[in-house]
């Protein structure tokens, strides 16, 4: 069985693995893997490695950190919408022509606080970085220089990559790109609520987590074909709905991996072992959910 690794308001969950949780009464706020292992973002201020037990490689003083990925380095996304590079050292280095991208001023945030970098990730030496509101940005070349795709005012919640495609969770269904964020086409047949958070792919399916809007309601997990075809509502093993959201990368499937799992704000994790046909509850009572991470 894949490793669930489950990122709460109260500690870092091993779901099936029976050992105690890891930062127990702390916020784990995101989590991610790389060829080092996982990473974790504990209180929004500290980087953990899970390397030979756990132990602390970063720390920043003033800005909250928001998500990690690896790609050929590890970057670290952070509130006022900037990125950092995580050194071997466990320095924090800024990526300051990140700052340059076209378009920057005119992020925004609809409750008028400053933009965060929210998600990221790569298809060959591509590399996505999501800002909320912001759009989606590219760099092809190491993050020399970056360029914005989608129209921010998609209000994209999460990015992510599959078979030559950039797919984002958008606040109008999914948003869809084959010629790497040139041109984007949204799908939305069969979603009862456009208003998305989470995406993840998995095998020839992709699955989408909506509901009514920015405060939940009515949430649910759609799966449809990778290419196109009608999103269907997934409800075999699973509640009705969900209060609030299924939030972004709270819905998680690893590369050519044999399972995708979800986790919600009320503490409880489903899992899938067929692409989203059928689901089993693996976890209740559980502090809320902020992240999933299911390991091969």
């Amino acid at each position: 069985m894949a490793s669930i690794l489950v990122a709460t308001d109260g500690g870092l969950h091993d779901v099936g693995g029976g050992d105690p949780p890891a930062f127990e009464d702390r916020e784990v706020t995101f989590l991610a893997s790389g060829p080092s292992g996982v990473l974790a973002i504990v209180d929004g201020r500290e980087i953990w490695a899970a390397e030979g037990g756990w132990h602390r490689l970063a720390t920043t003083p003033r800005l909250v950190l928001t998500c990690l990925a690896f790609t050929d380095r590890w970057l670290v996304g952070t509130s006022e919408a900037h990125l950092l590079h995580l050194t071997d050292g466990g320095d924090l280095v800024p990526i300051e022509s990140f700052d340059d991208v076209d378009g920057r001023d005119e992020w925004f945030t609809p409750w008028g606080g400053p933009p965060d970098t929210r998600s990221m990730s790569e298809w060959d030496d591509d590399v996505y970085v999501n800002v909320h509101v912001g759009g989606i940005v590219r760099t092809d070349d190491a993050g020399e220089t970056w360029m914005p795709t989608i129209d921010i005012e998609a209000d994209v919640h999460q990015v992510t990559t599959a078979e030559g495609l950039v797919l984002a969770a958008t606040a109008g269904g999914l948003a869809m790109s084959a010629d790497r964020g040139g041109t984007w086409n949204h799908r939305t047949e069969g979603l009862a609520h456009q208003y998305a958070r989470a995406v993840t792919v998995i095998g020839d399916t992709v699955l989408l987590s909506t509901s009514r809007g920015p405060r939940g309601g009515d949430a649910s997990v759609y799966r449809a074909g990778l290419g196109d075809g009608v999103f269907e509502r997934c409800t075999d093993g699973l509640p009705g709905s969900f209060d609030g959201n299924i939030d972004s990368h709270c819905l998680d499937a690893p590369p050519g991996g044999p399972a995708v799992c979800f986790g919600t704000a009320d503490g409880q994790v489903f899992r899938s072992s067929d692409e989203g046909a059928t689901w089993q509850q693996l976890a209740a009572g559980l502090p809320p959910v902020r992240r999933v991470l299911v390991l091969p």
